[in-house]
């Protein structure tokens, strides 16, 4: 990349994508801001437990870039635009290398080689990793250093809890981020805004996701005219411990490993029920084990419930200390709980885990809003399809934050020849936005604690709403939608249960809905998802309806029997 110098780049979010776009926007000699409404570490990124996927200049034997393509292809059910997997599987070795030159340091095999794993639904061994099951970590560690080294040379400009509330715009375009702090309000002006706020756990009462995980991004780019595409497809792990009423602490799953050792689920009245409902029980795929915990939930009368994983059989079995020493991570997380789970049982759930629609892009990462970009998890690449190949996230937010920052400098067009999925076809040359320097300076001077500005407008009239509000839904909580979402809108759906859901988030927001800038975008990114699932009548990937014409035969033998038909896993921690 050549160096453009004095045209700013605003970057929002501080996961893998951010964070990347950020480093290489900076070394081509941009004027670069990066916002985060929490701590740098506070993303979905430094909570990924998997690896990177990627066929390097000397993959494993056997594997091939055009394996790679089909094996997401195959992930995606069928719904991928495939010239963005092209790109994604070709490019992902460019990357990697990106990565390492920026300190990252994958784990390496004794003859020094990279070690490069195996995990479902890939043909060959072709997941890097860093510090074994903490790679988003030790990913986001490196390049966190590498942000606050350019910080102190003063070619990145970073400004950590700062809550972007609205994207400003000038005859259509993007030309900055308005900020909030203590209710005052504070502007950025920019050439272009790169949103790489992640996703939206925090709509399920479940999640895997970190508390800043609230929709920001795809409330942003909405209001602001951006479209969306495949909101539906939501992916939920089979197994998350579930913290006590109150408990605050970090989401944590509980890797189906443990049931390959023998684990088992068991209800709150001591039955082990997965037999009942496949084959292969505990160690059915993971979307079918999701489903198969939702619906025996379901017919216990509590869709917001739990289930149990007894490890105690492991231990029995294979020796005092095994689960110990097989999974010591797990082991220490769970005695944090206050759980031996040599001794006790684990409750668990399905959690929200990896949303794959988001704001419409295409192949640079170019929003249908022109001077607006997007990347990783907020993003729809069209990569992930209806379900996300496992470890392809990641690489999914360095492509393609990568290739937004290389869009920018050509000024936002695209001067590779073309592009026929994109948004909308050779954005002009920035004009000159509104650089607004004190504010900057404001901004930079008074640090503290950022904020959610009280009482953003919630519009009635845009299309997440249109459904006759439910008659006294109660008033508006976090915790209400959650729910709300997990029973009617989650793992199980139907056209009842989503008009149901339909209503009463239409009710709240006609009562003028919540005040909070977190809460209002969680309960228009609800009225987003739950339009989008009522759209698509039939079940595709991890969009699961029991009432899809195409299952409508097994509805009775579903209700009668407890038995799920089997499905393809690609779900992946």
């Amino acid at each position: 990349m050549t160096g453009i110098h004095s045209r700013r780049l605003v970057v929002v979010g501080s996961g893998i994508a951010g964070l990347y776009a950020s480093l290489l926007a900076a070394d081509a000699g941009l004027d670069v801001v990066l916002l985060t409404k929490g701590d740098l570490q506070e993303s979905n990124t430094w909570y990924a437990q998997g690896g990177i996927s990627a066929v390097l200049d000397e993959p494993a034997p056997g594997d091939t870039v055009a394996a790679h393509i089909a094996d997401t292809l195959k992930a995606g059910a069928g719904h991928c635009n495939q010239e963005a997997v092209r790109l994604l599987c070709t490019e992902a070795r460019r990357d990697i290398a990106g990565l390492q030159r920026f300190g990252v340091r994958f784990d390496v095999d004794d003859d020094g080689d990279p070690a490069l794993g195996l995990e479902a639904a890939h043909s060959a061994p072709r997941i890097l990793h860093a510090g074994g099951d903490a790679t988003g970590a030790g990913v986001a560690d490196a390049l966190i250093r590498a942000v606050l080294a350019r910080q102190a040379k003063g070619t990145i400009r970073l400004f950590a809890h700062a809550h972007a509330t609205a994207l400003l715009q000038t005859h259509g375009r993007v030309t900055g981020v308005e900020l909030t702090h203590d209710d005052a309000s504070v502007t950025v002006g920019a050439d272009a805004v790169l949103l790489a706020t992640g996703g939206a756990g925090r709509l399920f009462a479940q999640t895997t996701n970190p508390a800043v995980a609230t929709a920001d991004g795809l409330a942003l780019g909405w209001r602001a005219g951006a479209a969306v595409a495949d909101l539906e497809f939501f992916q939920f792990h089979p197994t998350c411990l579930v913290n006590p009423a109150g408990a605050q602490r970090e989401p944590m799953l509980i890797s189906e490993a443990v049931r390959g050792e023998g684990a088992i689920l068991a209800d709150s009245n001591g039955k082990r029920f997965m037999p009942e409902y496949h084959p292969d029980a505990e160690l059915a795929p993971r979307d079918v084990v999701s489903r198969s915990i939702a619906l025996h939930l379901a017919k216990l009368g509590d869709p917001n419930g739990h289930v149990y994983l007894d490890a105690r059989g492991i231990e029995r079995s294979k020796g005092r200390g095994f689960l110990a020493k097989r999974f010591p991570t797990l082991s220490a997380r769970t005695r944090e709980a206050g759980i031996d789970w040599t001794r006790e049982l684990v409750p668990v759930a399905p959690a929200a885990h990896y949303w794959m629609g988001g704001i419409t892009t295409d192949l640079h990462a170019r929003t249908s809003v022109p001077g607006l970009y997007a990347a990783g998890e907020v993003a729809c690449t069209g990569v992930h399809g209806a379900n996300r190949l496992a470890s392809n996230s990641l690489l999914e937010g360095l492509v393609f934050g990568r290739r937004a920052v290389e869009s920018f400098l050509q000024g936002g067009t695209d001067s590779s020849g073309g592009d026929p999925e994109a948004c909308i076809k050779g954005w002009p040359l920035a004009a000159e936005g509104p650089r607004d320097q004190g504010s900057l300076a404001e901004l930079a001077r008074r640090g503290g604690s950022w904020g959610a500005r009280g009482g953003l407008p919630f519009d009635e009239s845009q299309p997440a709403t249109g459904f006759k509000p439910a008659p006294g839904p109660g008033p508006f909580s976090r915790d209400a939608l959650r729910r709300l979402m997990t029973a009617k809108a989650g793992v199980l759906r139907n056209g009842v249960l989503l008009r149901e859901a339909a209503a009463v988030l239409g009710g709240w927001a006609a009562d003028g809905g919540p005040r909070g800038v977190e809460d209002a975008n969680l309960l228009l990114a609800s009225q987003l998802l739950v339009r989008a699932a009522l759209g698509r009548r039939e079940s595709l990937g991890a969009h699961y309806r029991s009432d899809s014409p195409v299952d409508a035969a097994m509805i009775e033998e579903l209700e009668e029997s407890y038995r799920m038909r089997p499905k393809a896993s690609l779900v992946h921690e």
